[in-house]
């Protein structure tokens, strides 16, 4: 097992109220001329300190347009679209709802024409678990809600 110090490098997002929401750690730049993985011992090893630090996302690997991360969360999350960046979800512990489609919308239930918004009408619903793989293409609205808890590696590339 390799040592990889825990974080590398805080990415910064521009306005100061969201960017603490936006920050993402890195652990190390996706390599080009070798392959990466991460053992379970490791993968283990980056919850226990995302837990400590109270880290809701881990990059493992930022390729630019191509990145590998953890994301682990409780509670829910806002609903969101990623306009060119297609989503695998593989979920490793917990469970949650996963709502997918639909349109988003803010708190009093309007339709929003950004990339985020406070839940999603008129999508489909289903409830996600240990070894379960979800595809989400860009630009589909998606969003977890009704957790205690839920951790997947989130691996993620952009088509345009």
């Amino acid at each position: 097992m390799r040592s990889v110090p825990f974080i590398i490098l805080v990415l910064l997002a521009v306005g100061s109220a969201e960017a603490s929401a936006r920050q993402v750690l890195i652990r190390e730049e996706a390599p080009t001329d070798r392959a990466a993985g991460f053992s379970l011992s490791e993968l283990e090893e980056s919850y226990r300190e995302m837990d400590a630090a109270g880290i809701s996302t881990l990059r493992l690997l930022e390729g630019g347009t191509h990145n590998v991360n953890i994301r682990r969360i409780r509670g829910g999350e806002t609903a969101l679209i990623h306009p060119v960046t297609v989503d695998v979800w593989v979920v490793q512990e917990g469970s949650g709802t996963l709502v997918t489609g639909g349109r988003l919308v803010d708190e009093n239930g309007a339709e929003v024409t950004g990339q985020r918004g406070a839940a999603i009408r008129g999508g489909v619903t289903r409830v996600i678990g240990p070894g379960d793989v979800v595809f989400i293409p860009a630009g589909v609205p998606h969003g977890i809600r009704d957790t205690d808890g839920i951790t997947w590696l989130n691996i993620r590339f952009d088509t345009g």
